[in-house]
Order: C-alpha cells, then sequence, then structure tokens
C-alpha cells in the first residue's frame, strides 16, 4: 500500500487548510483511513478516521467539531478538512492505512501503512 499526502502550509489561527492522501496498492474494498500527527514533544495523536466500507467516522475530542474526514471511493482518496485551526494544532499529519477490522481506529498503534507526512503550522 503506498498512501501519498498533499495539503497542510502554514495559517493563522482561525483560518482552514484541507489534506489529501491518495491510496494505492490495495484490493480491499473496506479499509480504514486515519490522519494521525505527533506534536513536538508529545506522543501521537489519532485525530480523524474513517472506515470506507460504510463512512462510519470518529474524531478525537481536541478535534471533534472542527475538523471532517471523508473520502471519495472514486479516485481512492481521502480528506481531512480542518477548521478554526489553533497553535496547539500545530504538528505534522499523516495519513494511515490498515485492512484489517480496528478495535481503536484513533490508535496509531493498530495502523501499518502510512504516509510521508505533511506539515500544519498555526500561528
Amino acid at each position: 500500500v503506498q498512501l501519498v499526502e498533499s495539503g497542510g502550509g502554514s495559517v493563522k489561527a482561525g483560518g482552514s487548510v484541507r489534506l489529501s492522501c491518495v491510496a494505492s496498492g490495495f484490493t480491499e474494498s473496506g479499509n480504514y483511513v486515519a490522519w494521525i500527527r505527533q506534536a513536538a514533544g508529545k506522543g501521537r495523536e489519532g485525530v480523524a478516521s474513517i472506515y470506507t466500507g460504510t463512512d462510519r467516522t470518529c474524531y478525537a475530542d481536541s478535534v471533534k467539531g472542527r475538523f471532517a474526514i471523508w473520502q471519495d471511493s472514486a479516485d481512492y482518496t481521502g480528506y481531512l478538512q480542518m477548521n478554526n485551526l489553533k497553535p496547539e494544532d500545530t504538528a505534522p499529519y499523516y495519513c494511515a492505512f490498515q485492512v484489517n477490522y480496528l478495535t481503536d481506529p484513533l490508535s496509531a498503534n493498530e495502523y501499518a501503512f502510512w504516509g510521508q507526512g505533511t506539515q500544519v503550522t498555526v500561528s
């Protein structure tokens, strides 16, 4: 599985950013896609995930109401829309992918496939 991310950048507090993740190299129709970040000096935090078979989503409490995850199954792309950004949202954001059933879709430890990461900086 290969994951290619795009988006990110620098934005003022209160602004918005959209991240994209194109996946390839898999055949299963139901998979998990998540966005996971790791701020400086902190552990990895899963902020949003989606099960592509049903579009079921879940979010970390820290981003609920501000972030939205969805997928476009036609072009195997996952998206993360981030609104009302705060300085504490600053981190590299990684797209992660897994084909098995996950007990905790927001846990970074559940994911075997990762993108290269894209930086989001909020000032």
